[in-house]
């Protein structure tokens, strides 16, 4: 129990930028959802099961209207369909974390998989540092949902244009993290600005040049497609010339 209370505590810190994100999203999510009638019941089971920002704003308009199931379906699949390369890339890192390897999958947001995706401080156990920063930030944004329709009841509100970028400021927060983690590895001789750097050049490169090529409405997957390709490119370059 101490452990678990430990790797909590050593989460925590990192994952504030998320909760500072989730809060704020989670809120405006409650408050439309209770602007359109909804329960804060219903709030509360719909971010604990289905748990996806995007895809629960994105599901008001349907509830609210005739039930397509074919259409509902698709339009999931188009919006989480990124988490299939997320998925790929954590395969080998989620495959010994035992018993909480189904959550962990299941709570594979965004935002947690910028942070797993760097992988758990040496001196804490792998599954349990996953589990707590997945733990977190689900608990953040189920937090947030339920103040945002206990707000909702007594000050509604129906016009949220401009909430998108608070989740693109979340992630300018968290890449800003990561690239200064990177030049701090750099400038500790731990690894080559080359491959410190790799990773957040590669997806704003991939992110312009599909949103040139396909425009707004179709950029996504091409540049993750061509993430998942690079990373696998390099990987087997690294491994043709013995890097680890």
């Amino acid at each position: 129990m101490r452990k678990k209370a430990q790797v909590f505590r050593r989460a925590f810190p990192v994952t504030l930028p998320v909760l500072a994100g989730y809060i704020f999203l989670g809120v405006a999510y409650g408050i439309a959802m209770k602007a359109r009638g909804f329960s804060a019941a219903l709030v509360f089971f719909i971010s604990t099961f289905v748990y996806g920002g995007s895809l629960q704003f994105a599901m008001i308009e349907p509830l609210c209207s005739s039930f397509a199931p074919v259409t509902f379906a698709f339009l999931c699949l188009l919006i989480q369909a990124r988490h299939l390369f997320y998925g790929l890339t954590m395969l080998e890192a989620y495959s010994q974390t035992g018993k909480v390897r189904p959550y962990l999958v299941f709570s594979l947001t965004d935002e947690t998989y910028s942070i797993v995706c760097q992988g758990p401080p040496q001196d804490l156990p792998t599954e349990l540092w996953y589990a707590a920063v997945s733990v977190l930030n689900q608990t953040y944004w189920v937090t947030g949902t339920l103040l945002g329709a206990m707000l909702g009841s007594v000050m509604p509100m129906e016009h949220l244009e401009g909430i998108d970028f608070s989740m693109t400021a979340l992630f300018l927060v968290i890449l800003t993290e990561q690239i200064m983690d990177a030049v701090g590895l750099w400038r500790k001789g731990k690894a080559t600005l080359k491959d410190s750097l790799f990773s957040s050049a590669l997806g704003a490169a991939a992110t312009v040049g599909s949103l040139l090529i396909f425009g707004k409405e179709s950029f996504l997957l091409s540049s993750m497609a061509f993430i998942l390709f690079s990373f696998g490119a390099k990987y087997r370059i690294d491994r043709g010339r013995g890097k680890p």
